[in-house]
């Protein structure tokens, strides 16, 4: 319970303020992905296709990833504790609305809006972490938030399946924006005083990529694998579907696969990117690529399609991981700069992602969808092995 004048607040504090922010997280990607598990009732619901309904995750990446480097410079200056609080109050009126909308184009406006806080989340919630803990234990806070993903991938975006297919999709956004409300108040509770750190113009965010070459091949990188991951991710149960005749039940049972998968991941590249970061990218990459091949393959069946989410989750939990390590090793001095640029890339490609394969779907069928992901994702393993080795400390997340 000690505190030092480098770092003033308690143990307890930092760590409840950790715990508030990985719960932030927690409902920040929820509410991004959570059209995933719900696309066909959507659509069915709105009279629309499937192709369009994955635009409520194509607006929504788009708002995320092109705004955000705009948004985290104008709010340079202002204090964290205020700023993220702020973000969740426009989540769960977001979620309220969706809940409520009576047609498709207010939810398409509601998610464009609520994108704009995701984004900025995504760019200041790890750097909040890392300064509310005495900096030995800044990449342990980093991989405690982190946690949230796995978190939401075999918790909450299931669970919205499970209310989906009790109660109604209306119901699952109504019930997210009161797990928002609730983060609101525990962050409002258990966040300090973050006065904002290392202030960049949004010029001199533009121009990393510009000075700083490793940066610069790490966001191509994250646009080539997220493209081709949330390309056919998005269509996963529309594609379980068409081929494996999938019941609600067993789409939402594979989903909670493919999100233990992730939190083992996270934990496996946890040991292995202070090892090899590179290798680790690449090893992660590569199993997404066969990942995709074997759900093309055998994953008409049951045990098929249980293996190749399986290796897909634990694949993406990898790079996942290793994706942000390799942001923070790029450009160490400009992380929330640097990771605001990573977020406009790697949302931007979640909405591209789910446009090309909503375009693909409704054209070519959801199995299009998925030889675009693997397209997409052997792209990146390529250029990855093709770029030259650079010595990079990787942050430990353990």
């Amino acid at each position: 319970m000690t505190k030092t004048a480098e770092h003033p607040y308690s143990t307890l504090r930092s760590w409840l303020g950790v715990a508030a922010i990985t719960a932030s997280l927690f409902v920040f990607l929820t509410t991004e992905l959570m059209p995933v598990g719900l696309l066909t009732p959507i659509s069915s619901s709105l009279s629309i296709s499937v192709g369009v309904a994955g635009l409520m995750v194509t607006l929504y990446g788009v708002s995320a990833g092109l705004g955000v480097p705009f948004i985290v410079a104008w709010t340079r200056r202002a204090n964290r504790r205020v700023l993220l609080p702020a973000l969740l109050v426009i989540l769960t009126l977001g979620n309220l609305v969706t809940a409520l909308s009576p047609n498709y184009p207010l939810v398409l406006a509601t998610r464009l809006v609520m994108g704009f806080a995701s984004g900025v989340f995504w760019a200041i919630g790890v750097s909040m972490a890392m300064r509310l803990v005495p900096r030995r234990h800044a990449s342990r806070a980093a991989s405690v938030v982190m946690s949230g993903i796995s978190i939401a991938a075999v918790v909450g975006i299931p669970l919205g399946t499970v209310l989906e297919s009790r109660t109604d999709w209306r119901t699952t956004f109504l019930v997210w924006a009161g797990l928002s409300a609730l983060v609101f108040l525990a962050v409002v509770a258990a966040v300090p005083s973050l006065p904002s750190a290392n202030a960049v113009s949004v010029r001199e965010v533009f121009g990393l990529p510009v000075r700083n070459v490793p940066l610069r091949s790490v966001l191509f990188t994250v646009v080539l694998f997220v493209l081709g991951h949330f390309g056919a991710y998005t269509f996963v149960r529309p594609f379980l579907e068409d081929n494996a005749s999938a019941t609600p039940f067993f789409v939402t049972a594979l989903l909670m696969v493919y999100g233990v998968g992730g939190a083992a991941g996270n934990l496996i590249a946890g040991h292995m990117v202070n090892r090899s970061l590179r290798g680790s990218f690449v090893t992660g990459c590569a199993g997404l690529v066969v990942s995709m091949l074997l759900l093309l393959t055998i994953g008409h069946g049951p045990a098929g399609a249980i293996v190749s989410l399986v290796l897909w989750g634990v694949s993406f939990g990898v790079v996942q991981l290793c994706q942000v390590n390799m942001t923070q090793a790029a450009a160490p001095d400009t992380f929330e700069a640097a990771m605001s640029l990573n977020t406009m890339a790697y949302n931007t490609s979640i909405a591209l992602g789910a446009l090309f394969g909503g375009l693909f779907a409704d054209r070519l069928g959801v199995t299009s969808v998925v030889w675009f992901g693997v397209a997409l994702t052997a792209a990146a393993l390529l250029l990855t092995l093709g770029t030259r080795r650079r010595a990079a400390r990787p942050v430990a997340f353990e």
